[in-house]
């Protein structure tokens, strides 16, 4: 994958991708004003940048979903994830883009 480009096929998510949403959950959750009890990642799409940004589609329930930007920083910078955008009101179908 070029350097900046988004990945062009939707990978299914991992127990990695899960752990990384985990991180911002309480964060979208106050940025939404709500709970959710589903927050299960479902699919992802990675971008090298000086460091990685994922997008990745999240179920939370009702078949409704939210696309997540996850920006993971270089190991050297020794900083945790962060959530850099979030879209909600997101559809099964709808497909991982850049945002």
């Amino acid at each position: 994958m070029l350097c900046g480009g988004v990945s062009s096929q939707a990978k299914p998510a991992t127990a990695e991708i899960q752990k990384l949403v985990q991180v911002v959950k309480a964060e979208v959750e106050e940025k939404e004003g709500k709970t959710f009890e589903v927050f299960d990642a479902v699919e992802f799409k990675t971008q090298l940048v000086a460091g990685k940004n994922y997008f990745i589609k999240v179920l939370i329930g009702n078949d409704k979903y939210l696309h997540l930007r996850i920006y993971e920083s270089l190991p050297h910078e020794k900083k945790p994830p962060a959530l850099t955008s979030y879209q909600s009101n997101k559809e099964k179908h709808e497909e991982l883009s850049y945002f």
